[in-house]
């Protein structure tokens, strides 16, 4: 009998064991789990506090320019489906109106943050009738790469920016920052907006190419152009083509579905970097395809670093940056997470 008690503990206890560890994988996944969703929320503030007011030069020459409609910034999935071959067409039509976006990820450092801004566009578009479809294609997208220092504050210091036109890359400073020449000229310095008690950086998106640059750089031409300002939650359409206060909702790319996860998507990306098209010459590559062409050949400097290796392009590309580490504590591109 004291033999059977003995029994049925040693198997209760061993039985306990398995279930304890049977529910520990479940248990650490639901608490990496959180502390992502966590982390996730702060990506999202950070994101937020150094979006830039992003100004868009309006073209209304041309057939191709829909009036300005071309040149607003939106959605790649504006029109409700993954297929970005019918993009061209579907911006034209009256009942797409394309809400403003700009999509975001963040790289993190043991010493720097690194965020990624892009901007969308259907059409990549010319009003010289005899370069249609030569100097013209479906979807584009171009985007800017702010770099930020880790310091006592809750969201570090912005030190400055790499802007991505078509194939070149603009590299900048902020005000006061001490950053300098690397391997690169910095272009110039960048220039500061107050909203809502935070000041950011001013960028510039061309008409039609929509290539960005500094404001300080390259300012809209005329009148016609518009203001976008950074929303964690609301997504506006112009009222006009003089709309200077219009609010594009940051959207990050490694959410559940977003474009990271669609990049095996065949009808929306091709080899999985570039947008699909059915019109015109050349593409809109995603950010871990955005290179500058002549740039070098050092990781960080070929296809896709910018997104890959942020740490090691802006270390490339600057001097100036003291305490610098590039080792990579949180990189959805890579998946350290």
């Amino acid at each position: 009998m004291k033999k059977s008690i003995l029994f049925t503990l040693i198997f209760i206890v061993i039985l306990s064991c398995e279930k304890g560890d049977d529910f520990t994988p479940d248990q650490t996944q639901r608490e990496n789990a959180i502390n992502l969703n966590k982390n996730q929320n702060f990506y999202l503030d950070l994101a937020f506090y150094h979006a830039p007011i992003h100004y868009q030069d309006v073209d209304r020459t041309g057939s191709h320019g829909l009036s300005g409609k071309a040149d607003y910034i939106t959605r790649y999935d504006f029109d409700g489906d993954l297929n970005a071959k019918n993009n061209w067409s579907n911006i034209s039509k009256t009942n797409n109106q394309g809400n403003a976006v700009g999509y975001y990820s963040v790289v993190e450092t043991t010493t720097h943050y690194f965020i990624t801004y892009a901007f969308f566009h259907p059409r990549d578009w010319t009003d010289i009738f005899f370069l249609y479809r030569i100097d013209e294609h479906e979807n584009d997208l171009e985007g800017v790469l702010t770099v930020v220092k880790k310091d006592n504050s809750m969201y570090g210091s912005a030190l400055g920016a790499i802007t991505v036109f078509h194939s070149d890359f603009y590299s900048y400073k902020a005000p006061n920052s001490g950053l300098t020449n690397g391997n690169e000229d910095i272009d110039g310095t960048l220039t500061l907006q107050n909203h809502n008690g935070v000041s950011r950086f001013k960028t510039s998106a061309e008409a039609k190419g929509h290539g960005i640059k500094a404001h300080s750089k390259q300012k809209p031409g005329g009148s016609d152009y518009i203001v976008y300002f950074p929303s964690k939650t609301t997504s506006e359409y112009p009222s006009d083509i003089y709309d200077r206060n219009v609010k594009y909702k940051l959207v990050n790319i490694f959410e559940n579905g977003g474009m990271w996860d669609q990049r095996f998507n065949t009808s929306l990306f091709s080899n999985a970097k570039s947008f699909q098209k059915s019109y015109g010459n050349g593409n809109a590559n995603a950010p871990w395809n955005w290179d500058d062409k002549n740039d070098g050949g050092n990781q960080g400097l070929l296809a896709g670093g910018i997104a890959y290796y942020p740490a090691h392009l802006v270390d490339e590309y600057f001097n100036g940056l003291e305490n610098f580490d590039k080792t990579y504590t949180y990189n959805p591109y890579l998946g350290i997470e």
